[in-house]
């Protein structure tokens, strides 16, 4: 049996594990989060460190990284550093391969058509493939990584102005303190964030992304929305539900209603590839999530006729 544990700075509420088989193979996949606490996080690595066959780094990137610049988050390093036999991976290899591929899955088999959509997409700095997968089908896309992490109400509408803007604040961002950029501990748990920028909600068909970054200002009504994500659980796909979302689509799969962080799922690949995380490739992840078969999981919440049926009266 391998052990997959993926270690989080994230709220412990989200806290989940299944075992499974994969390619034969019994997999135990465990998420355990310290609740914000860096030096928590430290321990548990050492504590498992030669223990388990992978881990996955959650709550926090290890890179922050452009279209042609990377930096390392200066937090993530003593995290990384701790596991000085198991190979830890944050997720990043993943992204930019298997959720461009899932965009161009859900377009080519006609679940969604893309063409002319208004897309939010949250944050691309780590998601850039996803933004050129939108774009490159025809999305009228706008990128949120000043509004998103830095409370900036200024939208990117193109990846040319993305990549200028990136280039000059990473330096910068990428030594700020992790929660100032993203939510951590029990600001995870949140249901209701300060709907200040609910307009570019409103104003999208389909909002994608990291799901922590698309609760931070999610508006109660998302009547007929569709959301692209990841990393959400059963009381996640409860609210979004209950606030209208007629699509869900996570590009990892669900495991017994979870579905995991890209970091978790990179640490399975990683684990069933039998090779070091450097020399793993883009090439390598799409072969191995093709014999794997990972589909991305896609559930209809609502349906917009009935929801219309129910507005009316």
């Amino acid at each position: 049996m391998k052990t997959i544990v993926s270690v989080s700075i994230g709220s412990s509420l989200r806290n989940h594990r299944v075992e499974t088989e994969i390619l034969g193979e019994k997999y135990t996949i465990e998420r355990i989060g310290t609740d914000g606490n860096i030096n928590k996080a430290i321990e548990l690595i050492k504590e498992l460190d030669g223990k388990v066959d992978a881990f996955g780094l959650g709550g926090i990137d290890l890179y922050l990284t452009g279209a042609d610049r990377k930096f390392m988050i200066k937090e993530a390093i003593p995290i990384v550093k701790a596991a000085s036999k198991t190979p830890i991976v944050d997720g990043s290899g993943l992204k930019n391969t298997l959720e461009k591929s899932v965009i161009e899955f859900l377009n080519g088999q006609k679940i969604i058509n893309f063409s002319n959509k208004k897309v939010l997409l949250v944050c691309a700095i780590d998601r850039y493939k996803m933004a050129e997968a939108f774009i490159n089908l025809g999305c009228n896309t706008i990128l949120g990584d000043l509004i998103f992490a830095l409370g900036i109400p200024i939208p990117i509408k193109s990846l040319r102005v993305f990549r200028r803007v990136v280039n000059v604040l990473l330096p910068v961002v990428s030594r700020l303190p992790y929660d100032v950029l993203y939510p951590t501990g029990q600001k995870q748990d949140s249901q209701v964030g300060n709907n200040k920028f609910e307009k570019y909600y409103y104003d999208a068909d389909i909002i994608a992304g990291d799901f922590l970054y698309i609760k931070k200002y999610l508006p109660l009504d998302l009547f007929g929305k569709i959301i692209i994500t990841n990393t959400i659980t059963k009381e996640d796909v409860e609210m979004l539900k209950n606030r209208g979302v007629s699509m869900l689509v996570t590009t990892t799969p669900e495991f017994d209603g979870r579905s995991f962080g890209t970091n978790v799922m990179e640490a399975v690949l990683l684990a069933a590839s039998g090779k070091k995380a450097e020399q793993l490739t883009p090439q390598d992840y799409i072969g191995l999530i093709k014999k794997i078969n990972f589909l991305p999981r896609i559930e209809y919440l609502n349906n917009i006729e009935k929801l219309n049926e129910g507005k009316a009266h």
